[in-house]
Parts: structure tokens; C-alpha cells; sequence
């Protein structure tokens, strides 16, 4: 390996968890840092005075038109979008000690509703710590504007997130609770795991059934799942739980196949939020690395 495919290496885990948190798509994310190493590499190094800085500005401006575009398209996506999740940033230890709150679902389905331009610059900023001179600079926009982008990128996350707890140990608590209560369904427990206004998003890709808007309501969230359980006892079906982009999933393999990954936001004592991941094109990455588990399901 030579010095700079070296130089690009060392920096590699920061420009993906950048492209990945600005696309939420693994995919995309990749694409990006392909787009960005050809560039790097036909770049006369010489007249770099911050390699680093060069990289960042170059995969933020990438990945910034290529969301411009990916909000075009998912705007025509069938039902609900929910980001995928991104392996290989979870299976790197130090991927946690930088903002690991931010790699969540629940996060980055928050952050689809800032605009691309938001998006940017909230992350630059309040996520991979520049200053808003330094993020005008990789925008190539007024120190001022980015400010501005920050502060209402900002607000916006904080108005969505004060319903919600981030405390990890009581999403995992409630995720238990909710797969024991899968197992031996009936009205009584399930309904009492959810908030009256809890919110139900599926995301299927119209490839699976899913629902194709939000499903409002703790009693609506209830009987959907009494379907589900009736479903599955055609099948044999099992649960397991593991922290995957920062926070505890609940992974459903059906006839050991992965059809469901399930993230839950919270209040402290009730489930407020569901974001289940169907679409199989999604978890086609998931299923490579992930096993089903063996015996009986999760109790």
C-alpha cells in the first residue's frame, strides 16, 4: 500500500460514517467513497496543504447531490422509507466513540426530514465537530448561512427527539417485553407496551406487505400485531436481540429467513415508536452476517 492509499485509508471509517449519516444507505455510502477515492487519486497531492479537510469536502459535496437526487426518488418509493442499517461501521469498536446516538434508525429517520442543505451542515457541525467557518468552507457557502443551516437543522432534531428517551437499557427492556409478548399474544399484554399515540412505520419497498402510510395509536399498533402472531404460527418464527447502528434491534426470522428488523423509540415506560424494517432488499446485508438463532425463540 502506498502513502496515499494509505492517507485514504486511515481516513476511510470517518468519510463513510459522513456519507452513510448524510444518505443513510450503505450502499449509496460506498458509491460515494468510490466517487471519492478516483478523485483522490487523480488529485496532484502536492498542492494539498490539508489532505484531510480536501477529503471531507469532497465526500460531503458528493454525497450532498447525490441526496439531492435519492429525496427525488424516495419520494416515489412505495410506503414508508426507512434508512438501512450500515454493518461494517457496528462491527468497528471506535465507531461508538463518535456520536454513536447518531448512527441510530431513529436518528437518521429524523434526519430525513431536514432539507439536503440542513442535513450538511447540522452534521459537519454538531456531529463531526467543525466549525461553521470550516463547514462554510466544505459547503462553499457563507460562514453565516451555515450557521443558520446548523441552528434550524438543530431545532427541528430537538423539537422531534423531547418525546424520547436514548437510554439504551430501557429500549432493550421494552424490546424483551415485546418479544415475550409475541410469543403468547393476546390484547391485554401487548397493548399495554404502547403509548395511546404510538406511531407504527413500516417500510416493505411494496416488495412484502407493510403498511403503506404510518399507523397511529396504541390500539391500531395492537391489533396489527395480533395479525401478525396469527400469521405466524403457519410458521416457524424466532427472535433474537443485539445492538446494531448504536441501539438494541429485534431481528424476526421466519422459516429462517430475516423478515423483520424492529427498532423501538420510548418514553420510559411505553413504546411510542416502531420503525420495522421488511423490505428484503434492505436486509439482504443483515441476513450475510447475521445467523438464526438456534433453539427456541427469545423468552
Amino acid at each position: 500500500m502506498d502513502a496515499h492509499t494509505e492517507l485514504f485509508q486511515k481516513h476511510r471509517p470517518r468519510l463513510l460514517g459522513l456519507a452513510y449519516r448524510m444518505l443513510g444507505t450503505p450502499a449509496d455510502a460506498e458509491d460515494i467513497l468510490h466517487d471519492a477515492w478516483l478523485r483522490w487519486h487523480a488529485q496532484d497531492k502536492s498542492s494539498l496543504d490539508d489532505p484531510e479537510a480536501w477529503l471531507v469536502t469532497v465526500t460531503t459535496r458528493l454525497a450532498l447531490d447525490r441526496l439531492r437526487h435519492a429525496k427525488v426518488e424516495r419520494e416515489h418509493y412505495t410506503g414508508p422509507w426507512l434508512p438501512e442499517p450500515l454493518i461494517e461501521l457496528e462491527k468497528r469498536p471506535e465507531a461508538h466513540a463518535e456520536h454513536a446516538e447518531t448512527l441510530t434508525m431513529s436518528f437518521l429517520v429524523l434526519l430525513e426530514r431536514l432539507t439536503a442543505e440542513e442535513r450538511a451542515a447540522f452534521l459537519l457541525h454538531d456531529v463531526f465537530d467543525y466549525s461553521h467557518a470550516e463547514a462554510a468552507a466544505i459547503l462553499d457557502i457563507t460562514e453565516e448561512a451555515s450557521r443558520q443551516r446548523a441552528h434550524r437543522a438543530k431545532q427541528r432534531l430537538r423539537d422531534e427527539r423531547t418525546r424520547f428517551t436514548t437510554n439504551t437499557q430501557t429500549q432493550r427492556r421494552l424490546l424483551e417485553r415485546f418479544a415475550q409478548a409475541l410469543e403468547h399474544p393476546n390484547e391485554e399484554n401487548l397493548r399495554m407496551l404502547f403509548a395511546e399515540d404510538a406511531m407504527h412505520v413500516s417500510d416493505g419497498g411494496g416488495v412484502v406487505t407493510a403498511a403503506l402510510r404510518p399507523l397511529l395509536g396504541g390500539d391500531r399498533i395492537t391489533r396489527l400485531y395480533l395479525q401478525v402472531a396469527k400469521h405466524e404460527e403457519e410458521h416457524v418464527v424466532r427472535r433474537q436481540l443485539q445492538m446494531l447502528n448504536g441501539a438494541p434491534v429485534m431481528l424476526t426470522w421466519v422459516d429462517d429467513k430475516l423478515a423483520t428488523a424492529t427498532w423501538i423509540e420510548c418514553d420510559g415506560e411505553h413504546i411510542v415508536a416502531l420503525h420495522s424494517l421488511r423490505n428484503p432488499e434492505k436486509l439482504a446485508r443483515l441476513a450475510t452476517v447475521t445467523k438464526s438463532p438456534s433453539g427456541p425463540s427469545l423468552h
